[in-house]
C-alpha cells in the first residue's frame, strides 16, 4: 500500500516537472507570432514619426529645410505612382545582391584558408582586419582611376567593404570551436574536408552569421556611397535619385530616398538575417518556441 502510494506521488511530481518543462511550448498561430515580432517595430516607427513632426512644429528649421512627414510621404507616393521608386529600388537591389554575392564567395574562401593555415594567418590575418576598418569611401578615388565611372568601380568598393567582415566572422567562428568537437570528429573518422563541413562549420555558425550580417551592412553602406559618387547615365538608382534631389534642392525627395534606404536595411535584417539567427538559436536550444 505504501509502495503504491509512493509511486503515485512520484508520478505526480514527474508530471509536474514535465508540465514546467513543456509549459512554454504552447502552439501559437503564425499570425500571432508575426504580430508579436511586428508591433514593436511599428511602435518604433510611430514614435520616430511623432518626434519628427514635433521637431517640424518646433520651428527649429524652416519647413523647406526639414519638411514634415506628410510632405515626404506624399513625395514617396508620387515616386511610386510615376514608377521611379520601383525602378530605382530594383536596380539598386540588383547591384546589392551581385556585390554581396561576390563578397560572400571571396570572403568565405579567404576566411577558410586563413582559419586553417597558420602561415596565412600570420601573413594576412591583421591585413584583413585593417581592410575591414577602412571606410569604403576611401577606396573610391582608386576605384575611379582603375575602372572609371562604371559598374565595376561600384562593385570593387562593395566587395572590399563586405568581404573582410565575412572573412573575419568565419575566422572568429572557427577559432571558437571547442577542441572536444574536433577530437570527437577525428574519433568518428572525419578527415579534413569532412571535418570542416560536418563539425567545424556547424559549430562556428553563430559567428559566421554575425559576419554575414556585418558584411551586408558594409556592402549596403558602400553601395549607397558608390551610387552617390558614381552616377552612370541611364541608370536610375536610389543613389541617383538622391543626387538629383540634392542638385535640385528638393528636400522632400531627398528625405524620401533616405527613408527607402532605411526601410530596405530594416526589411533585409528582419526578414532574412533575423530568421536565420532565430533558426540557429532554436536548434541549439537557446530560443524557447513561443
Amino acid at each position: 500500500m505504501l509502495e503504491t502510494r509512493a509511486q503515485e506521488q512520484l508520478q505526480e511530481e514527474l508530471a509536474g516537472l514535465d508540465a514546467l518543462e513543456l509549459g512554454d511550448r504552447t502552439i501559437t498561430s503564425r499570425g500571432r507570432r508575426i504580430w508579436r515580432a511586428t508591433w514593436p517595430k511599428l511602435a518604433a516607427v510611430v514614435i520616430a514619426i511623432a518626434v519628427w513632426q514635433i521637431v517640424v512644429w518646433s520651428g527649429w528649421k524652416p519647413k523647406h529645410v526639414i519638411p514634415g512627414p506628410l510632405r515626404v510621404f506624399e513625395e514617396l507616393r508620387d515616386q511610386f505612382a510615376s514608377g521611379k521608386l520601383q525602378t530605382s529600388v530594383w536596380l539598386t537591389m540588383q547591384r546589392a545582391i551581385k556585390g554581396y554575392g561576390l563578397a560572400l564567395v571571396i570572403g568565405s574562401l579567404v576566411g577558410m584558408t586563413v582559419s586553417r593555415s597558420r602561415i596565412f594567418r600570420s601573413a594576412v590575418g591583421s591585413f584583413i582586419t585593417g581592410l575591414q576598418t577602412m571606410p569604403s569611401v576611401v577606396w573610391f578615388p582608386f576605384a575611379l582611376i582603375l575602372f572609371k565611372k562604371t559598374e565595376a568601380a561600384i562593385m570593387f568598393v562593395v566587395v572590399l567593404g563586405a568581404a573582410p567582415s565575412i572573412a573575419n566572422g568565419l575566422i572568429a567562428g572557427v577559432d571558437q570551436v571547442p577542441p572536444l568537437y574536433i577530437r570527437a570528429g577525428r574519433v568518428l573518422g572525419a578527415k579534413r574536408l569532412t571535418m570542416y563541413r560536418h563539425v567545424i562549420l556547424p559549430a562556428a555558425l553563430p559567428n559566421v552569421i554575425a559576419g554575414l550580417k556585418q558584411g551586408w551592412a558594409f556592402a549596403w553602406r558602400s553601395l549607397m556611397a558608390g551610387e552617390l559618387l558614381v552616377i552612370i547615365p541611364g541608370h536610375l538608382t536610389i543613389g541617383a535619385l538622391m543626387q538629383n534631389s540634392r542638385d535640385a534642392n528638393d528636400i522632400p525627395a531627398l528625405m524620401a530616398s533616405m527613408i527607402v534606404i532605411l526601410v530596405i536595411g530594416i526589411v533585409v535584417d528582419a526578414v532574412f538575417f533575423a530568421g536565420v539567427e532565430r533558426s540557429v538559436r532554436r536548434r541549439r536550444g537557446l530560443l524557447v518556441a513561443a
